[in-house]
Parts: C-alpha cells; sequence; structure tokens
C-alpha cells in the first residue's frame, strides 16, 4: 500500500471514526488506554503518533504541559484541530521534529497499520528526551481479538472500504521486542482486551456492566499477555543509564 493510499483509507475513514467510539466496546478500549498513559503524561511535553480525530488526546483533559498530535491523515486531523488541539500532519517514519523534544511519545491502534515497524519506532525514539518514556501498543498475535477477526472477517469502515483495505500486521511479544533499538529498556507490558471475547459481547446488558471492570483487573495480570492490544510501556536511555 502506497503513503496516498493510506491516507486516502484514514481520510475515508474519518468521516465514521468516532460513530461507535464514545460507548462501549470502543468507549472501554480508550479508557483502559488513558489508565496506561495518563500517569506519565502529566505535566509532560506528549507527542502522539497516529493522533486520528484527538480522542485520546481529548482524554487528557489538559493534563500534559504541552501536548502536539501527529497524523498522516488530514481529514482525522481536520476534526482534531476543530477540537483546539495542535496538530501536525506527517508521517510516522519520518516525524517532522527534533530530536529529543518530548518527554513522552505515544501510539494506539496505530503502529499495526505501519509496515516499516522498525523506522517507526526509531523516529518515536529519536523524538524522546534521556529518560523518556515510549508508550507503544501493537495488536496481539496471540489474542482471542485476532481468532474473533479472523472469524467475523474485515468490518466495514465506511460505505466504499473494509478493513481488508489497509495495511495490518499482528506482533508477539517477541517481535515487539525486536523492533526495539538498543538505547530503549522495555519496563512493563500492559494488555487492553484480554477477557472480551468480540465487540458484539457489549451488546448484552450484563455483560456490558462488568467486562469494564473485569478487563481493568485483566490489564495488569500475567493474562495481559492475551491482551488483543499489548502495550510496551518502554524508557530511553541516558548517557549515564536510567
Amino acid at each position: 500500500m502506497t503513503d496516498k493510499q493510506t491516507i486516502d483509507y484514514y481520510d475515508d475513514f474519518a468521516g465514521w471514526y468516532e460513530n461507535e467510539r464514545r460507548k462501549g466496546y470502543h468507549a472501554m478500549l480508550d479508557a483502559l488506554e488513558l489508565e496506561v498513559l495518563g500517569p506519565f503524561a502529566e505535566k509532560r511535553d506528549v507527542l502522539e503518533v497516529g493522533a486520528g480525530t484527538g480522542l485520546i488526546m481529548a482524554g487528557l483533559n489538559g493534563t500534559p504541559r504541552r501536548l502536539v498530535g501527529l497524523d498522516i491523515s488530514a481529514g482525522m486531523l481536520k476534526k482534531a484541530s476543530l477540537k483546539g488541539f495542535q496538530v501536525v500532519q506527517g508521517s510516522a517514519t519520518a516525524l517532522p521534529f527534533d530530536s529529543g523534544r518530548f518527554d513522552v511519545v505515544y501510539s494506539f491502534k496505530v503502529l499495526a497499520h505501519i509496515p516499516d515497524i522498525e523506522a517507526a519506532v526509531a523516529e518515536m525514539v529519536r523524538v524522546l528526551r534521556p529518560g523518556g518514556h515510549l508508550i507503544a501498543e501493537f495488536y496481539n498475535a496471540r489474542s482471542l481479538r485476532r481468532l474473533a477477526k479472523r472469524l467475523a472477517g474485515p468490518g466495514q469502515i465506511s460505505e466504499n472500504r473494509t478493513e481488508n483495505d489497509v495495511f495490518t500486521r499482528w506482533d508477539t511479544q517477541r517481535d515487539i521486542i525486536s523492533y526495539l533499538p538498543p538505547n530503549v529498556e522495555l519496563k512493563k507490558w500492559r494488555g487492553i482486551r484480554v477477557l472480551t471475547p468480540a465487540a458484539a459481547a457489549f451488546k448484552l446488558p450484563g455483560v456490558r456492566k462488568v467486562l469494564p471492570r473485569l478487563e481493568r483487573r485483566a490489564m495488569s495480570s500475567p493474562l495481559a499477555a492475551f491482551g488483543g492490544f499489548l502495550v510496551a510501556i518502554c524508557q530511553k536511555r541516558s548517557s549515564a543509564g536510567f
């Protein structure tokens, strides 16, 4: 897939992106991701890679000292800009920022769609200050979510496109570790969507009440390794170590 095809895909997706993101399953995912991210972002200079329409940025509630969002899609960024966020159009594999500019760089639901993942991770680390944190989410090859995707087939993202129209990669923990540059240390894992068998489970009244509580507990448990989304929390080395 070319850069233009990727941009066209996400520009098309922008019109549908928030349709289901404010409730149920998708709202739970955002809440869990913000729970992971929040403590690192407070009073820090923060960059989101793949900011989309700014939903995660909004969830930070103004706690960062400075917050910048980057996305390849002008359609997505237009919506984020209308919410008042500072956003920049650009590629994850060639970030338009000076080295060492941010304390925290994070990305959710994006890195799995970047073919040159090593270049993207290297760029995210480059713009981090020494001692800064990289919070990077990947799609887990060993998860109920992957099985559910195989059984259900590609989802519809607009009237004319499905999930098959964008590159998607599924990784193991070992794969993710191999993407990290030598000047980064993996500190811990978090698992998002560990127990939820399918997004449709949230249509069941009893289930949608209890699942968020169970998922919050599972996120940092030994079961986190089976989360549909694996979050690697990493720290950039300083010249004198950590």
